[in-house]
């Protein structure tokens, strides 16, 4: 992987990044670290700790792995505590973590709607309103939120993720209006099909349709955006970001 150069545009910041086990959280993880911020990989994947010490091995700015779940509220409180006991405090949060299933939803199970509304959506609120205290005492924070096209658009399937992706470009919106003033910038990054282990798992047929239906006729790469949260994250580059749902989807969705 070859890194832009970002002449240390983030020295002197530290981020929470979820998750960071692969995909587009990893990356955020790896660019970030580029830019020159410390940052805490949180996932509910063990491996997170071995993303960790590959991107400590890659400078002497310091990064810690840490294992939490988003399905539960004191796990998503106790992640936060030990990402600021680690590394001193959080001024960038990046929520990348989230499942991805398929159902229709004539046929969906209850069971199946919540699961995807608490960790794509409610543990999102939980994390923004757990960085929230320190970011305001401090007068600067950056929260990025990671949504998708299909909040914007809508997705044959997948309607309980689409909901769930569209309510964190409503909560982040909302969240910008009550803390902007006080130095807290935050936005959404919703990007369209990406060569992830998220889309992977969904079904062939879908991943030939959505292909053929792009405008850029391919899904993108981990690394194409990943970038956007550096710049987001970042001063003066972000400085005019406010509730703003920026995003990478090939060509899927058009503002």
């Amino acid at each position: 992987m070859t890194l832009p150069d970002y002449g240390g545009v983030l020295a002197g910041r530290t981020a929470l990044v979820t998750g960071a086990a692969s995909g587009i959280g990893l990356a955020t993880a790896i660019h970030l670290a580029a830019a020159g911020a410390r940052v805490a990989l949180a996932d509910r994947s063990p491996r997170v700790a071995d993303a960790a010490a590959e991107i400590s091995r890659g400078g002497s700015v310091e990064h810690v792995g840490l294992t939490f779940d988003a399905a539960e509220e004191a796990s998503i409180v106790s992640v936060v505590a030990e990402a600021e006991r680690a590394l001193g405090r959080i001024d960038v949060l990046v929520t990348s973590h989230g499942i991805l299933t398929e159902s229709p939803v004539e046929s969906m199970g209850l069971a199946q709607w919540n699961e995807t509304l608490s960790i794509d959506l409610t543990s999102v609120f939980l994390l923004c309103r757990e960085v929230l205290p320190g970011m305001r005492a401090r007068g600067h924070g950056r929260i990025i939120n990671v949504a998708s096209q299909l909040g914007q658009k809508g997705g044959t399937g997948m309607a309980h993720y689409a909901a769930a992706k569209a309510g964190v470009i409503a909560l982040t919106k909302s969240l910008a209006l009550e803390v902007s003033r006080d130095g807290v910038l935050a936005n959404c990054i919703a990007p369209g099909p990406i060569e992830t282990p998220l889309v992977a798992g969904i079904s062939d047929d879908w991943k030939v349709a959505k292909r053929a239906e792009l405008p850029l006729g391919r899904f993108g790469q981990v690394d194409e955006v990943a970038p956007t949260a550096v710049m987001l994250a970042s001063s003066p580059f972000g400085d005019l970001y406010v509730g703003q749902t920026l995003g990478p989807n090939s060509g899927d969705v058009m503002l």
